[in-house]
């Protein structure tokens, strides 16, 4: 199955300056551990104490898996995982 994650800015470093990297997984949660095991340069930006971030916002498809299941939403072949930062500053 795949699956693409787009890679923001930021954790570029840890994927070989990649912006897109292909994955597998049933779920954005094993999506994820793909990734992790790919690149685990990226794990530390993305998850504390085996939970992601919450600043990190994650989208399937432009919708936020907030409003979906969560970890657990299913993903299909060809969907698109965006990572998204959110950005904060004055």
């Amino acid at each position: 199955m795949a699956i693409k994650v787009q890679i923001p800015t930021p954790m570029r470093e840890q994927t070989g300056g990649k912006a897109e990297v292909d994955v597998t997984g049933a779920t954005v949660k094993a999506a994820l551990a793909d990734l992790v095991r790919q690149y685990p340069g990226v794990e530390p930006k993305l998850f504390a104490d085996g939970k992601l971030r919450p600043y990190i916002n994650v989208f399937l498809n432009d919708e936020d898996i907030r409003y979906l299941d969560e970890m657990d939403t299913a993903v299909t072949d060809g969907v698109i995982v965006a990572l998204i930062p959110a950005v904060a500053g004055g």
